[in-house]
């Protein structure tokens, strides 16, 4: 029993951990210009991004600038879910939080 005690806040701060890489955003935009554009994610929109280090003010600009209604930030050793989502931004980075590049789905 004592074990499992000493063991629970490890195992709790390793799944924070975990659950922090995919970070994701579905604010809407208070920009109305991009109001019309919400949904239709535009990866193109944002490829000057590429090779910034990844914030999470730079996670929001990016998915507010492409449209994407959500965005996600894809480490190299991430485990990600497969299914497309158009309405989605999808930014690769490398182990060091590099912009590598920008997609949608």
């Amino acid at each position: 029993m004592q074990r499992i005690k000493r063991a629970l806040p490890i195992a709790i701060a390793s799944a924070a951990f975990v659950l922090t890489g995919c970070q994701t955003t579905s604010t809407a935009p208070s920009n109305s210009s991009t109001t019309e554009s919400v949904g239709r994610c535009n990866a193109d929109a944002v490829a000057s991004l590429t090779d910034q280090t990844v914030t999470p003010e730079i996670l929001e600009r990016a998915r507010e600038q492409s449209g994407a209604i959500t965005a996600r930030v894809l480490r190299p050793d991430d485990i990600v879910t497969l299914e497309y989502n158009s309405q989605r931004l999808n930014i690769y980075t490398d182990k060091d939080m590099t912009i590598e590049r920008i997609g949608c789905g």
